[in-house]
């Protein structure tokens, strides 16, 4: 996270838990002579690896109110910029240390700034962490590979065919259930 987004992060965490969700990613980018675009992804406080809950559009629209009045008191962005507030979607991204620990056994794509075993794209299953390090069972290499948080570019979760087969269900189930209730 660069200094300015870790500025936002801590300015706007407290605001988010408030409206019942919290931050999980915080990206600014802008290019020179155009609006920047302040991106801030949420989900409910009780989102987990098992309890994949999302917010809804009027969870988002709540929490941009909120953060849109303390981004102009404290303007930590000086110049013109968009707010947007968005869900994780399916393939939630990875930031914090703590997210490799609570998304064990799920599958993940990460990116390093610096190679390690050769490498700066690594994909496979996580095995938590240890330390500061980062553990994943590589698909390529075929075992555990330990890659440093401080190296971290990006990281988010992959959803396998099974994950997809299984989120499919409950909505169909859920959508059956639903046809009945209305009969």
């Amino acid at each position: 996270m660069q200094p300015l987004e870790q500025k936002i992060w801590q300015l706007l965490s407290p605001t988010v838990a408030d409206k019942g969700c919290r931050l999980v990613r915080v990206q600014y980018r802008g290019e020179a002579g155009r609006p920047g675009t302040l991106q801030l992804m949420i989900e409910p406080q009780a989102a987990s690896a098992s309890n994949p809950v999302s917010v809804t559009v009027e969870d988002c629209a709540t929490v941009s109110r909120a953060v849109a009045t303390l981004l102009d008191v404290h303007d930590p962005i000086k110049s013109a910029y968009r707010l947007e507030v968005s869900s994780t979607g399916l393939e939630r991204p990875l930031v914090q240390l703590a997210d490799f620990a609570s998304y064990n056994g799920r599958r993940a794509k990460v990116e390093l700034l610096a190679p390690v075993e050769g490498r700066k794209r690594f994909q496979g299953v996580l095995k938590g962490v240890d330390g500061e390090q980062i553990l994943l069972a590589d698909d390529d290499l075929s075992q555990t590979v330990a890659l440093p948080y401080s190296a971290l570019s990006k990281a988010k979760l992959v959803l396998s065919d099974d994950d997809l087969a299984a989120l499919l269900g409950e909505r169909k189930a859920s959508s059956k259930a639903a046809t009945k209730r209305t009969k």
